[in-house]
């Protein structure tokens, strides 16, 4: 089957959407299926991938999208996809590029929701919605990645399919000797991936535990006692400090949809400590210790507790191997096979 990938953001730039999208081409090619990417950019995608240029930064969500506005992407877009049995659009409703995608004629389509959308996006939705449900309309099968993506858009496409986000497990060790006294972050320097809030929980760690140490993933800021800020680091990098730390911290603060990097440390093995976010819950479910949104005190305290009390350390980090299962790469793209041929063999009715 040939399939075709979009993804409405910049592939230079890093981003969970960006690498679900990069993975699925890799993965589906190691299903002996002819897929590519259509995506902004001018690199970072694997070979035969088609980029359709520069983008601007736009915000939303709390965050900055990398999208690509200009004149002519939707024709790039319907000659990039040209030829393909099935078009595989991410975020279909982002414009230019997915938009493009979703307008494209004579080709069956799938749609994957990601985003848990801000108040803004929810007003767009609601004031025009008779628009977007005749733009859904356009998709053979919509999917969502977990149920709070899928209660964001379900008004407009009708309950979705819930296909998790995956990672290929594989990659990642679990069973490697962890350092009692090492903890980890991973996560963009935007305040809803709560940083802050984590150095403050960490410098009321290092009175009680001087010994700890933390290694921050994609954040560079100045230099602090006890912190190795790494900026932004490739997958052997990532899969390294997972590794070898005893516990994950994930303190975001909202607008989150899914959790990609506490679905990467429940695979590392690591302890995890999360936010109470109903995204984080689908992920980890009770293999995570979760504190209140925006509490660095009781962020602090939970992290003294699991560097202090090896017991509770090793029962968190026992759950995380168990947990992982759940998202094995080769069920979510068994499933996604499924649904393409569902929408190739259903586009005459």
């Amino acid at each position: 089957m040939r399939i075709a990938i979009v993804s409405p953001y910049a592939l230079d730039r890093p981003g969970g959407v960006q690498g679900q999208a990069r993975y699925h081409v890799e993965w589906l090619r190691a299903e002996d299926q002819d897929a590519w990417l259509v995506a902004p950019g001018t690199s970072g995608g694997p070979d035969g991938t088609i980029y359709l240029g520069g983008t601007t930064g736009v915000r939303t969500n709390r965050s900055v999208a990398p999208i690509r506005l200009a004149p002519g992407t939707a024709a790039a877009v319907g000659a990039a996809v040209a030829g393909a049995d099935v078009i595989h659009i991410h975020e279909p409703f982002v414009p230019a590029v997915s938009l493009g995608a979703l307008r494209t004629p004579g080709i069956p389509k799938i749609g994957t929701f990601h985003a848990d959308p801000g108040r803004g996006v929810r007003f767009l939705y609601g004031a025009a919605r008779r628009q977007w449900r005749k733009l859904a309309a356009n998709l053979a099968v919509p999917v969502a990645v977990s149920p709070v993506a899928a209660a964001a858009i379900e008004p407009l496409v009708g309950p979705p399919r819930i296909i998790p986000n995956t990672i290929d497990t594989r990659q990642y060790n679990p069973a490697g000797p962890k350092d009692p006294d090492r903890l980890a972050f991973l996560g963009r320097d935007e305040p809803r991936k709560g940083l802050d809030l984590l150095l403050e929980a960490f410098a009321q760690l290092r009175r009680t535990r001087p010994a700890a140490q933390l290694a921050v993933m994609g954040a560079m800021r100045p230099e602090v006692p006890g912190v190795r800020f790494l900026g932004p680091v490739d997958d052997a990098t990532k899969q390294r400090e997972l590794a070898a730390a005893s516990v994950f911290v994930a303190p975001n603060t909202g607008g989150e949809s899914f959790g990609l990097v506490v679905l990467e440390a429940l695979a590392s093995g690591c302890a995890v400590v999360a936010s109470a976010l109903p995204a984080f819950h689908f992920v980890a479910e009770e293999a995570a210790l979760y504190t209140p949104v925006g509490d660095a005190a009781a962020l602090g305290r939970a992290l003294d507790t699991l560097m202090r009390d090896p017991d509770i350390r090793e029962e968190y980090q026992g759950r995380a191997r168990l947990r992982v299962a759940a998202f094995d790469r080769e069920r979510v793209v068994a499933d996604y096979l499924k649904v393409y041929a569902e929408a190739v063999e259903n586009r005459g009715e």
